[in-house]
């Protein structure tokens, strides 16, 4: 997949997003969550089928931007801090969330 993806707006439901990959290829992924980092909003973002390379139970971070017609622009986000910083606020909250239950 390209570095560079845009939402094509088909959702058919909250949690799936549809994004066309450079080459047009329809991708459908199930939104984990969205973490804002540094000012930047980052949605976690699970494909519903199985990508080559990847683990089932893997995810890829996308940076969440507008583009100029008001759209939700997606970018695979490729810098390896930004990725884990990520996933540990997101693992922070799960811990909190998880506490939270326990009480």
């Amino acid at each position: 997949m390209d570095n560079d993806v845009t939402s094509n707006n088909e959702m058919e439901n909250d949690d799936i997003v549809t994004l066309l990959s450079a080459t047009g290829e329809k991708i459908d992924f199930i939104e984990i969550a969205g973490i804002v980092h540094k000012g930047d909003f980052y949605a976690i973002l699970q494909p519903v089928e199985l990508i080559e390379g990847m683990a089932d139970d893997e995810a890829l971070v996308f940076k969440v931007t507008r583009n100029e017609n008001g759209e939700d622009k997606f970018e695979i986000a490729l810098d390896d801090e930004i990725i884990d910083a990520v996933f540990a606020k997101y693992n922070c909250l799960l811990d909190q969330a998880e506490k939270n239950e326990e009480e």
